[in-house]
């Protein structure tokens, strides 16, 4: 597991090449929920999602020689975005995988940075593809697999724990755990007495499968948050998230597609599925902690379309 210096480390290492996001009350969410919130808007990356700081962290400790021989990555869209927008600056050779659910807006912006986007037909193919691709010599930049990549994502907790007032419950989303995995090592030694949740969507329940058997197990993948699908979580994410989460919570795809529509009509904020489930994750924590509690939502993407948010709202009868 990593500790607190190496995400400090990261945090040193990747500045002037990521944005501090902001990290403000929010008047709105505060109103809609009835207890103080406190964003933390990864969406204002330069790539739109927290992703640049992990694959920012991973891309500058290569070698000459492995960035002379490239990197891969999968990805469901934003992890792509962002490897591919940040090997560009770089000038490293990237190679990104997605799977064909993948949003036609991650793959267009992956090939216009310039990297080779290979799509597969799903998922466990795209995985799958990487593993011959890291064999046959490129290096590979894993979504969350991989303590640099963690603790460049665990400098949004650093950053959070930093800039926020008093704060009672942290909600973090899930997808293969990276995310998660490096803000809880950050907010465990800035803030020890902050409860951390987890959110996932039904669908894409590879941290609760992790954690409900003991370990990393394959999930089928059902959910349209295509952000959060991993196949499976990771070993190390699965060790951080056992450690230091308080409990990982799961909420239906309509009601992280309603989050979506609230936060645009009362945080002001365009988001994705991936950040839209945390507003039903959190009525459930305030259920279970009541008062007094003091929320902070990481706002981790808002990679979505006009188009996507529309056909999704009214898919599920919210339009």
């Amino acid at each position: 597991m990593i500790g607190i210096s190496d995400v400090e480390a990261a945090a040193d290492l990747i500045t002037g090449h990521v944005v501090p996001t902001p990290t403000v009350p929010s008047p709105g969410l505060t109103d809609l929920l009835g207890v103080p919130v406190t964003a933390k808007l990864e969406l204002l990356q330069r790539t739109g999602s927290f992703k640049a700081r992990g694959a920012t962290a991973k891309l500058l400790s290569l070698s000459d020689a492995q960035r002379a021989a490239g990197v891969v990555a999968v990805s469901g869209g934003n992890h792509g975005i962002a490897l591919a927008m940040t090997a560009a600056v770089l000038d490293v050779k990237a190679t990104v995988v997605m799977p064909r659910s993948a949003p036609a807006r991650a793959v267009g912006i992956a090939r216009e940075a310039g990297a080779c986007v290979r799509l597969t037909d799903d998922m466990d193919g795209a995985f799958s593809l990487v593993t011959r691709l890291r064999d046959e010599g490129l290096t590979l930049v894993h979504p969350f697999d991989d303590p640099l990549v963690i603790a460049g994502q665990g400098t949004v907790g650093l950053e959070l724990a930093d800039d926020a007032g008093e704060l009672t419950d942290v909600l973090v989303s899930v997808g293969g755990g990276g995310l998660i995995a490096g803000v809880a090592v950050a907010l465990r030694a800035r803030r020890p007495g902050v409860r951390i949740w987890g959110v996932e969507t039904e669908g894409a329940e590879a941290m609760s499968a992790a954690l409900a058997t003991g370990g990393p197990v394959p999930v089928e993948l059902s959910s349209i948050v295509t952000t959060l699908s991993a196949p499976s979580v990771s070993q190390l994410t699965y060790d951080h998230v056992s450690a230091l989460v308080d409990e990982v919570l799961v909420v239906p795809d309509r009601e992280a597609v309603r989050g979506v529509l609230d936060l645009a009509e009362h945080a002001k904020l365009w988001t994705e599925p991936a950040t839209g489930c945390l507003l039903p994750a959190a009525r459930r924590v305030l259920e279970r902690v009541g008062e007094g509690a003091r929320l902070g939502l990481v706002v981790c993407g808002g990679n979505a379309t006009t188009s996507d948010v529309l056909r999704w709202a009214a898919d599920f009868g919210l339009s």
